[in-house]
């Protein structure tokens, strides 16, 4: 009997890390990774305008902070509901998390959901949007160095820091309109967007490390669960309220729900698989897509225009220049594998 059942096994492991290894191969290709990592951002930037058409939906004004963070909890919970439901669906059984991943969860819920955007929301009360938009551009910034120099996930070049500054240039000619830009800072206002990028870029970093034990669809359906259920509580205790209920309001919940659930489970498939510089970086198409997007929903007037391409461009150029060693290397052993 043992004679029989250790082949079996044997095969049977073989063919699992066999689908395993294609499936990480399949993850790490250019056109991949590119497709996969601008779909998301696509995804995010679409999430500007119909914030702000949410808002009018439901009849949240811009000065109440309060609101909009109940707001935000009721999104980001049934994000995570979503994701664990399709999760399951794609899986063909429940998604839940092992027993010794609760706390990364929660951990990592603090970081990405809750950290984050607490600090954005009551800091966008406090300061511009356009000096948010930029301010946030510096987290492909802290995300790199955190994984660089804090976890040593991989080794932070030249190369790199140069495409960062490059993509973040972009990033910052998308957002010049003349106005709202200035000198002027505040604590609670860019300091805590500041702290906002950072949370957010820490939660970039632990996502990668905690997804080598932990499916990544799990990781970012529960931590949505966790965080949106302890913002809608701090919403409530505010003293936020959300009255105007109707169905087109439901329907953009729903909507932004599931921007974040598909964004964030593909973002993070995509950071287990590759480095975190490697991914990161696209997220200076953000404000890009942004901007773009809101010209088109909003009739936002000059919002696309010589600006917004040459943004396009410097942004595309810094990604670029982030992953050349990356494509180089693959070419190599490309070439390798066909000798």
């Amino acid at each position: 009997m043992k004679n029989i059942i250790k082949p079996y096994n044997h095969v049977e492991s073989v063919v699992y890390e066999s689908v395993s290894t294609n499936r990480e191969v399949f993850l790490q290709k250019t056109t991949v990774v590119w497709v996969g990592a601008l779909l998301c951002c696509l995804l995010w930037g679409s999430a500007f305008p119909c914030i702000k058409i949410g808002y009018e939906t439901f009849d949240i004004p811009a000065s109440d902070t309060a609101a909009q963070i109940l707001f935000a909890g009721l999104r980001f919970t049934l994000s995570g509901i979503l994701a664990v439901t399709f999760g399951s669906l794609i899986h063909k059984k429940l998604l839940f998390p092992k027993r010794g991943s609760v706390k990364k969860i929660t951990v990592l819920s603090m970081f990405q959901t809750v950290g984050q955007y607490l600090f954005f929301y009551i800091g966008l009360a406090h300061t511009t949007g356009v000096k948010a938009s930029v301010i946030e551009g510096v987290n492909v910034f802290i995300a790199i160095i955190v994984s660089s120099l804090i976890f040593r996930m991989e080794s932070l070049t030249t190369q790199k820091i140069i495409g960062c500054i490059i993509g973040f240039c972009g990033v910052v000619i998308v957002n010049v309109n003349g106005s709202g830009l200035d000198l002027n800072l505040s604590f609670s206002g860019e300091g805590f967007i500041f702290l906002s990028t950072v949370a957010y870029a820490f939660s970039s970093v632990l996502l990668k490390k905690y997804s080598a034990e932990e499916n990544p669809v799990v990781l970012s359906g529960w931590q949505f669960v966790i965080g949106g259920i302890i913002m809608t509580v701090l919403g409530l205790l505010f003293g936020g309220n959300i009255t105007h209920w109707s169905a087109s309001g439901i329907a953009m919940l729903v909507y932004l729900a599931f921007i974040s659930a598909a964004a964030y489970s593909l973002w993070s498939i995509l950071l287990k698989h590759n480095p975190v510089s490697r991914i990161a970086v696209f997220g200076f198409m953000n404000p890009v897509f942004g901007v773009v997007l809101s010209a088109v929903l909003l009739q936002e007037s000059g919002s696309i225009g010589v600006m917004s391409l040459a943004a396009l461009m410097l942004v595309c150029a810094g990604i670029y220049i982030v992953n050349k060693k990356q494509f180089k290397k693959k070419r190599t052993e490309h070439h390798g594998q066909v000798k």
